[in-house]
């Protein structure tokens, strides 16, 4: 056991010292004592227990890789919170009773006056043999008989409501104030801030208004965006659930043979060689990773997979002790140089596994994307404006956009209002909105359809949003497959028009995942959690004394595969469907902003790619401008479970003289606030 954890904990690039080292350095080794005995505690298996880790040091933010004491009992904690958790999500019809609900009882009933009036019962004693009894319903002094049947059960007390049933009217409507979300205490707090110099325009005017008309005067109208949709998806009302393992050997076959014209052109060399043919000489084929077994993937598990054209589909072992630095995971194209003498295992050398592609700004004007476009313009009547001119704002916020306690949507009222105070250019609102995944729609405590759900609480406060803020205001909406009123498949068709009463156009419909223009700025749009099924499947290797952040190096292979989705097979639970819209998951450019919702903790970093497809020829030119820059957001959700979350705030500052200051790293100030 403690061999094994040691193991798993380098497999996993997490320091492990040794004992005079932890007595030392005030660090614990897991492998002897602590992370047996939790092995043994919560009935793990030494990579189930590393692989909890890893979540719990991603949640945290932690750096460095060690695993310190003073976070042992925190970790402890962790997992006892999840192993309760998946008990109660197996249990959805029972209700588990803690400290908070008789608190609640007793307040409840202090309030009321119910125990002064009835106190609580004490033990009934016998009547008398002698004693002779006049009702015979009267068994004990102090107690009747009553039919069960007659019998009304007590209000259930809740966790998070206090005494009373959950009728659905209840859910829909709760009481103001009443709920956890209406009690909390850290509305509109500030999580982190990238840029934080940035400071945004304000009015030239500093003299207070006089009257309420006057008010209205000095607010200068939203300036409109234009936004272009760039791509192509599945159409609204698609028929799906056809997709057949053809379909699927297709479009990795199309990866392949993109990514391998994409390095040849590059590097100038032949990439038609057989993986499988064995050859004294060094040789570069090209394949995805799969794993050996059906378990995770890691170093002596990987399998390299050649195109149908050039190698049949044949897989080699594919060895990396002599490759000292690597991050991969099962789907994953590269390029793959190094020697095969005995034609069933490859000994690796140098691997290429990225080459992304420019941003859509950098691109010839003659060189249109490969993609299809559709273009959404201004109004007739707004004249044309310069895109740099002003600054752009942006407020993006992911679901679920109501509290796991009821539907009454209150953290998405609340986002309305503040976007109603801050008046952004572009409000952008991901999925899912009618939560697939929430304790009243699961267990069917509602009485409405999904489709009214979405109808009463989002589209309707989205149509009067726009309509209050004027035509200048732009709304996107992005679903998620876990939206129950609409289609559940991956990648997916953006929601129907024809629902929405949108006179003016300020409403855009993008599919999931997408990739929009607004004004100069291109940005991508996944709700599938990309990053947490990568960090859950991914393994890798860095060389002594380098450190490496995680979400960085996880967030740049969707830029590097150039694929909003790289992962195959897709993690349980995403409906991957690959035969409705065929490219529908290539990113046909760089995007300068790429929005990821995930349960990680929210985050935003700066990602920098190599367009030469190898870190060896930057270091060895020096051209630190071959490298492709964008942002990626991780905004967190606006509800997590009966109480508020965060969304994100971005400003983009226009275009100055210095040339240093048309790079959008440095023009872009992300704000992550708690709603």
């Amino acid at each position: 056991m403690e061999e094994q954890l040691c193991q798993e904990f380098a497999t996993n690039n997490f320091v492990v010292e040794n004992d005079e080292a932890a007595q030392q350095c005030d660090l614990l080794w897991f492998g002897r004592g602590a992370g047996a005995s939790m092995c043994v505690t919560f009935g793990l298996k030494p990579d189930e227990l590393v692989s909890s880790w890893e979540l719990f040091y991603l949640n945290r933010q932690m750096d460095g890789g060690r695993v310190l004491n003073s976070h042992l009992a925190s970790f402890r904690q962790f997992l006892e919170r999840e192993r309760r958790e998946s008990f109660r999500k197996k249990q959805t019809g029972l209700h588990f009773y803690t400290e908070e609900d008789i608190d609640m009882l007793l307040d409840d009933g202090k309030q009321n006056g119910e125990l002064e009036e009835n106190p609580l019962p004490g033990t009934p004693r016998a009547v008398s043999a002698n004693k002779q009894i006049s009702n015979p319903n009267i068994l004990f002094e102090g107690s009747v008989y009553e039919d069960p049947d007659n019998l009304t059960p007590p209000p259930v007390a809740s966790k998070t409501r206090g005494v009373g049933t959950n009728t659905p009217g209840d859910i829909f409507t709760p009481k103001f104030g009443d709920t956890p979300f209406g009690r909390r205490s850290n509305k509109c707090t500030v999580q982190s801030v990238f840029n934080e110099h940035l400071v945004e325009e304000t009015s030239d005017s500093v003299s207070p208004p006089a009257s309420e008309e006057e008010v209205v005067r000095r607010i200068r109208p939203i300036q409109r965006c234009q936004l272009d949709v760039i791509g192509t998806w599945p159409k609204s009302g698609c028929r799906y659930m056809f997709d057949r393992t053809e379909n699927r050997v297709n479009a990795i076959e199309r990866r392949m043979q993109k990514f391998a014209t994409s390095i040849s052109e590059k590097l100038q060399c032949n990439l038609a060689t057989h993986v499988a043919v064995a050859s004294q000489e060094k040789v570069t084929v090209v394949g995805r990773l799969c794993c050996e077994g059906e378990g995770r993937l890691n170093e002596k598990s990987v399998l390299l997979e050649g195109s149908i054209e050039h190698s049949n589909g044949m897989r080699v072992r594919l060895d990396l002790r002599n490759v000292s630095q690597f991050s991969l995971f099962p789907g994953q194209v590269m390029v793959v140089e190094g020697q095969n003498p005995s034609g069933y295992c490859l000994v690796a050398s140098r691997i290429l596994d990225a080459s992304p592609l420019p941003l859509l700004t950098k691109l010839s004007q003659e060189e249109d994307p490969p993609a299809k476009r559709q273009a959404i313009h201004l109004l007739p009547q707004d004249p044309v404006q310069s895109e740099t001119s002003h600054q752009l704002c942006i407020l993006t916020a992911a679901g679920p956009f109501t509290t796991s306690d009821n539907l009454a949507y209150e953290p998405f009222v609340e986002l309305l209002a503040y976007a109603r105070k801050k008046r952004p250019n572009l409000l952008v609102l991901m999925g899912p909105f009618v939560d697939r995944d929430h304790p009243h729609i699961k267990q069917g405590n509602v009485d409405k359809t999904f489709a009214n759900i979405f109808e009463e609480q989002v589209r309707t406060r989205v149509e009067e949003y726009c309509e209050e803020m004027g035509e200048g205001a732009r709304v996107l909406l992005v679903p998620s497959y876990r939206d129950a009123h609409h289609d559940c498949i991956f990648p997916q068709p953006p929601f129907d028009a024809n629902g929405f009463e949108d006179p003016d156009r300020q409403i855009t419909l993008l599919a999931n995942p997408g990739l929009i223009k607004c004004n100069e700025i291109t940005m991508g749009c996944c709700t599938a959690d990309v990053l947490r099924h990568l960090s859950s499947e991914e393994v890798s290797r860095a060389p002594p004394g380098v450190s490496s952040d995680r979400m960085t190096r996880l967030a740049s292979h969707l830029l590097a595969q150039r694929s909003f989705y790289p992962l195959f097979p897709a993690a349980q639970g995403v409906s991957l469907d690959l035969s409705l819209a065929p490219g529908s998951l290539d990113l046909p450019c760089t995007p300068d902003l790429l929005l990821l919702p995930s349960n990680l903790a929210p985050f935003v970093k700066v990602l920098s790619v190599p367009l030469t497809s190898s870190l060896e020829h930057i270091e060895e030119t020096g051209n630190v401008a071959a490298t492709v820059k964008s942002i990626c957001i991780n905004p967190g959700h606006l509800a997590k479970g009966i109480t508020g979350g965060t969304f994100a705030e971005i400003l983009i500052v226009p275009y100055i003289e210095n040339a240093q200051s048309q790079i959008l790293e440095s023009r872009a100030k992300v704000t992550i606030m708690r709603i």
